[in-house]
């Protein structure tokens, strides 16, 4: 079962008739990506001063969230299982590996 945020996500979306395909997800999830790192570029100086988070950063990663749940409603996917299985594939590879990363 979908969490409330993704069914919250859905309601609005279909409320407001905002609803389009994965494709279309996919491309503005990238595009809010790319509005968290130049949040980053701009909040650090490009790196001269240390990163604070503010406002900025807070909002775009509300941003990228939204989209992220756009993309999982227009594609069907459960994020909260998705989530549970990476999970667990993550723990696997700890006490295998030592690691999380798929090969080094």
């Amino acid at each position: 079962m979908p969490s409330e945020a993704q069914e919250s996500t859905a309601a609005f979306l279909k409320a407001h008739h905002l609803e389009a395909g994965p494709v279309t997800r996919l491309l503005d999830l990238l595009s809010e990506l790319g509005e968290v790192a130049k949040a980053h570029l701009n909040a650090t100086d490009y790196g001269a001063r240390p990163f604070v988070p503010g406002e900025q950063w807070a909002g775009e990663l509300g941003d990228t969230y939204f989209s992220l749940l756009c993309l999982a409603h227009a594609s069907g996917v459960d994020l909260d299982a998705a989530l549970h299985v990476v999970l667990a594939k993550y723990r696997r590879r700890l006490e295998q590996q030592g690691h999380t990363g798929s090969g080094r």
